[in-house]
């Protein structure tokens, strides 16, 4: 059985946040600071080259929080944040370097690293999800959603297709190159998130993986901007989307 090991804890602006590990993995978990006895949980997938403090998650994890009153978790991605890099992570973000340096394509590094990756996060986040569902203020019956993109996407889209406790997921901004296969196995509602134009995902790519989802419900989030210039009021759209399908008023900017 796995356990949640809680470390550090605050509290401020009606968000209590908490330092745990699960097996050794470090992560955060947000939640409200008063309201029902139990509330949903959104598993979140931060970025590559990030972690899970990072200023894009811990404001979303705010919004989630603040406005459904939903707990929100986050898991360091092996050779992330806390994790130590193997010697294979250093191999990979060696030759995303120089790819970069030499104006190369990034993709099929990404993708490559991104797929071995989550080889090793979907156990880690299946352990993260079994512990906290053990605390009384999360259990068992309540639904779970995923929120990721980037890498998150890489991980989530695989453990989404694996988890059958994860009943909703937001995606966005990856190739399809590993991710088609898996992702036609996962029919639960979907937004996915997608940059018209950008520098390193062709369009035809992040609508490829779009298209491969066998979701019948499943929203296109198209803006216009390059692959970082992602509008914030795409994480207000993400708290509305997960409100609906877990019954909770979002309070989010309409």
């Amino acid at each position: 059985m796995h356990s949640v090991h809680f470390t550090a804890e605050t509290t401020s602006n009606g968000v209590v946040e908490r330092d745990f590990a699960v097996d050794g993995v470090p992560g955060v978990l947000w939640s409200p600071a008063s309201g029902p006895e139990r509330a949903p949980l959104v598993l979140m997938g931060h970025g590559g080259g990030t972690h899970k403090r990072w200023p894009a998650m811990t404001g979303r994890a705010r919004l989630l929080v603040t406005g459904c009153g939903f707990h929100v978790a986050c898991i360091d991605a092996p050779g992330h944040g806390d994790r130590p890099r193997t010697a294979y992570d250093e191999q990979e973000i060696a030759a995303l370097y120089r790819a970069r340096e030499a104006g190369e394509p990034e993709g099929p590094i990404v993708v490559r690293y991104n797929a071995q990756l989550a080889e090793r996060a979907v156990p880690e986040w299946q352990a993260t999800l079994d512990a906290l569902q053990e605390l009384p203020e999360i259990g068992t019956d309540g639904p779970v959603g995923y929120f990721g993109l980037n890498m998150g996407t890489a991980i989530g889209v695989p453990l989404t297709a694996v988890e059958p406790r994860i009943t909703a997921a937001v995606f966005g901004l990856h190739w399809p190159d590993a991710l088609a296969e898996p992702a036609k196995q996962i029919t639960v509602p979907i937004e996915f998130m997608l940059q018209w134009d950008d520098e390193h995902i062709p369009r035809a790519s992040g609508l490829a993986l779009f298209d491969a989802f066998a979701s019948k419900e499943k929203t296109l989030h198209a803006n216009a901007g390059r692959h970082k210039e992602l509008p914030r009021f795409e994480s207000d759209s993400a708290v509305r989307f997960f409100a609906r399908h877990f019954g909770r008023a979002g309070t989010s900017p309409a």
